[in-house]
């Protein structure tokens, strides 16, 4: 088996969508079997925080993985695209306490890893996990799943009463050979956008949110239709969403042969299947 390593270090600044703070972060080359890992290189002793299921400390709008008093939030889009271009291991210095937002999609991650492209590593004993019973996770009619699959893919509903959205379904397969998985993530899922509904805007502020969202970095929908178009996709919502799905699955590390299927599910239900599958096989 292989992993793979960057070749070289990546540099982004940005604001974060819920603190509002500008944060710097330099994604380095790591050793075989290091996993992704971040660094709070503002802290006193440079603390470390695993991109690990068990790390997760908190699932609101957002995934934020903490270590004792540590924390760093809204990493799901920087670890979709790690994992969806194949970035097995990888160190994260960030000097704040939120991953930058940048256009409210993982484009600038993936543009950036395919720019200093990947190195082999090779490890000894690594067989990934196959699903091999349904595992399900339910909340009132959102469920995510997964299901025993010949490959692993990524399939995903939503369904709002905003006419612009509706009811979407999008599916995406993770291909066996890394040079095409990443082209596949980079062009089918990775530009997808980051999406909110207006009439909730006003109450998430009040509620210390999105302080550094914009129509720059975030589409937004309300009953006329969207406020900044146009979209990437037809369907740029629901892409977002296995987006949101695979860097909260990244947190198991490696990902289990098997159909993940969800539908009107959130980063709480995605983080409670990664726990169930880790009881069940991991």
């Amino acid at each position: 088996m292989q992993q793979h390593t960057l070749a070289a270090e990546i540099t982004q600044i940005g604001v974060g969508l819920h603190s509002g703070v500008s944060t710097q972060v330099r994604i380095l080359p790591a050793e075989a079997g290091s996993g992704r890992y971040f660094v709070r290189v503002d802290l006193p002793d440079l603390p470390i925080i695993p991109a690990q299921v068990a790390a997760v400390s908190h699932t609101v709008l957002s995934t934020q993985l903490g270590k004792g008093e540590v924390s760093v939030r809204t990493v799901e889009h920087l670890l979709a695209a790690l994992s969806g271009m194949g970035v097995d291991n990888a160190r994260i210095e960030i000097d704040g306490p939120e991953l930058p937002l940048l256009d409210g999609s993982a484009s600038v991650w993936t543009a950036n890893i395919a720019q200093v492209g990947l190195v082999s590593q090779p490890v000894n004993n690594q067989v990934p996990l196959v699903v091999t019973e349904p595992i399900s996770v339910y909340q009132g009619d959102a469920f995510v799943s997964a299901l025993p699959a010949p490959e692993t893919r990524f399939s995903y509903g939503i369904d709002f009463d905003l006419p612009a959205i509706g009811n979407q379904w999008h599916s995406w397969s993770l291909t066996a050979e890394q040079g095409t998985t990443s082209a596949s993530f980079a062009a089918e899922i990775a530009p997808a956008r980051t999406f909110g509904l207006l009439h909730q805007i006003e109450h998430l502020q009040k509620t210390g949110l999105i302080k550094g969202g914009s129509l720059d970095n975030a589409l937004v929908c309300g009953p006329e239709g969207w406020l900044n178009p146009p979209l990437r996709f037809a369907n740029e919502p629901v892409r977002h969403k296995i987006l949101d799905l695979v860097g909260d699955l990244s947190l198991l590390g490696t990902f289990p042969i098997a159909h993940f299927l969800a539908y009107k599910a959130s980063h709480n239900l995605h983080i409670q299947l990664a726990q169930k599958i880790l009881d069940w096989g991991f």
